[in-house]
């Protein structure tokens, strides 16, 4: 960690909806005058997507699972590399993954990081994930996670892939049951090591989400959010309350909002939290 060069993390499952946190966090920076590196967590993949490819027949063939949520499709020594040197003095190389216009499932070069920059922002799969070799998540100052309940965030990716991404939903399923292992092993363990989560729930029947072809709406939906490694005063809780209509206080460090509230709660909640951050760094004292 650092206060001088503060790292901020949206970490969760594919189909779990980062991407709309880090819509939210984009205008919150824009709002505060914070610049950020933005780094997307794809681009640390170890394999482009023929190679992917390749690879994923080759460890079928050898009985082994190959799979973007674990290490052996992943370079975590690269974005390990990348926290850590941001972290010393705001200095690091990235890369971006093509996913539209010139060679999609490709990698564009490494790059250096622009100076001058007041943090740096992932948004990916991997933002905490500790193993054996990497502790990803010692390195993070504000990490957030985004952890729907598992049946509305397999509607989520099935859905996503099908209509967006031209995949047959039953590829989608043997794609959710081949990554199972590495799910349990390197996403599900994030999810404790995060300062805060916010877990969607829906609240109609998604008990078989592989029949499921319409994701709940935000009405359809309650959002858990839970403060991990910093507890919320009394005082800042009935804050909350008082500005969220339908807001429950349900355990010390635990309240549940309506589904629709989710992103208002989420400038509320983090533009403070990164409003703080930025004074740690002077940059709200800067001329």
């Amino acid at each position: 960690m650092s206060q001088r060069h503060p790292i901020i993390a949206v970490t969760g499952s594919s189909g779990a909806g980062t991407t709309t946190v880090k819509d939210t966090l984009d205008s919150i920076f824009n709002r505060v005058g914070a610049q950020a590196a933005f780094v997307a967590g794809d681009s640390f993949h170890r394999y482009n997507r023929i190679e992917m490819k390749k690879e994923k027949k080759k460890a079928k063939k050898e009985g082994k699972n190959l799979s973007h949520f674990g290490p052996e499709g992943n370079l975590f020594d690269k974005q390990l590399e990348l926290f850590q040197s941001y972290g010393k003095d705001g200095t690091g190389k990235r890369r971006h993954y093509i996913h539209d216009g010139g060679e999609p499932g490709t990698f564009t070069s490494w790059e250096e990081i622009p100076n001058g920059t007041d943090l740096l922002f992932y948004e990916g799969l991997h933002g905490g994930v500790i193993d054996k070799k990497h502790n990803l998540a010692d390195e993070v100052d504000l990490l957030i996670g985004v952890a729907p309940s598992i049946n509305l965030e397999w509607i989520q990716k099935i859905s996503r892939d099908s209509k967006d991404r031209g995949y047959h939903p039953d590829e989608v399923q043997e794609t959710i049951y081949r990554r199972m292992y590495d799910y349990m092993n390197y996403i599900l363990p994030q999810f404790s090591n995060t300062h805060i989560n916010f877990q969607r729930v829906p609240i109609i029947d998604t008990s078989n989400p592989f029949m499921v072809r319409q994701i709940p709406t935000s009405d359809q939906s309650l959002v858990v959010i839970h403060f991990l490694k910093f507890q919320p005063s009394v005082e800042y809780k009935l804050h909350l309350k008082g500005l969220i209509e339908g807001l429950q206080i349900t355990a010390y460090n635990t309240m549940v909002i309506p589904g629709g509230k989710m992103q208002y709660a989420m400038e509320l909640i983090l533009t403070k939290l990164i409003l703080d951050l930025m004074e740690k760094r002077g940059h709200m004292y800067s001329s």
